[in-house]
Order: structure tokens, then C-alpha cells, then sequence
């Protein structure tokens, strides 16, 4: 089991060499690690199609059934898979084991996805966090913008 530093690391190792991205993971680490410490699990299943593609649920607001959104399960085992819908059962979907800084990276671009429903008790479906890709892109862009901040600050400004 990897700490969140090593998936981190891995990140920016597995990122396009271009000159740009690894420095854009270094500096949205801090972003993905203060989100990730609020999670019970260091990894999760997602589950992918044979395609590789991440699972889409539509969920439909209660209160007003016309509003719905896409969001996508963690799971923190793979028994867990199973006890939403025949998802489990299904032979075309596979849970796929994946780090928890890698689950929130990918959301940044997963732009049909509302949200992640991170599972953080096994075997019981009410105890979840969800993680908004909205609010993950404001604290990346706020982010990005203080380190840009930091930067442009000449030196010698006593």
C-alpha cells in the first residue's frame, strides 16, 4: 500500500514528460494530498468498462426529479462493488483497483462527471464523502494562482 506522497510521485512520474505537466502535478500535489487525508483508504475500486472508461450513475434529486447528476462510485473493496445495482454481477464492467490521488486527478478532466461518491465504510452505502469536481477545480485553480502569486513577488521588496 502506497503513502499519498508515493502516489503522488508516481503522478508526476506517469505524467507526459513536456516540460509542463510534471510541474503542474507538483504543484497541484498539495491540492490532491489535503482531500485524499480526509478519506478513510489510500485506493479504491473504480469501476471501468472494457473500454477503460469510468462508470457513469445518474442520480436523480429526490425532492426535484428533474435534476440529476453523473457521478462515479469508489469503492474501498471489491465486495462493496456489489451492493450497488448488479454493477457486481455485471461480466462488462470491471472493479479496477486505483490510488486515491489518481481517482481525483482524473476527475479534473472527467467533464460529464458531477462528482465522486467515495464509500468510506465498507458494507454500508450511507457513510460516504463526495468530492465535486467544481470544488476540486477552485482549489486547483486557487492553488495554481497563489504559486503564480508567490512567483511574480521580485525578491528584494524590503
Amino acid at each position: 500500500m502506497m503513502d499519498l506522497e508515493a502516489q503522488i510521485q508516481l503522478l508526476i512520474d506517469n505524467a507526459p514528460q513536456d516540460g509542463v505537466t510534471p510541474q503542474i502535478m507538483v504543484s497541484i500535489a498539495p491540492v490532491l494530498i489535503a482531500i485524499a487525508q480526509k478519506l478513510n483508504y489510500y485506493q479504491y475500486f473504480i469501476l471501468q468498462n472494457f473500454e477503460q472508461d469510468w462508470v457513469l450513475t445518474t442520480l436523480s434529486d429526490r425532492a426535484n426529479p428533474g435534476i440529476e447528476k453523473q457521478v462515479i462510485y469508489a469503492f474501498p473493496t471489491i465486495q462493496d462493488v456489489s451492493l450497488i445495482s448488479d454493477a457486481g454481477r455485471d461480466p462488462h464492467l470491471l472493479p479496477t483497483l486505483m490510488d486515491v490521488t489518481q481517482i481525483l486527478f482524473q476527475l479534473v478532466a472527467l467533464k460529464p462527471v458531477h462528482s465522486i461518491v467515495f464509500i468510506e465504510t465498507s458494507g454500508n452505502l450511507t457513510n460516504t464523502v463526495e468530492v465535486r469536481r467544481s470544488d476540486l477545480e477552485k482549489l486547483i485553480q486557487q492553488q495554481l494562482q497563489q504559486l503564480k502569486t508567490q512567483k511574480t513577488v521580485p525578491p528584494n521588496i524590503a
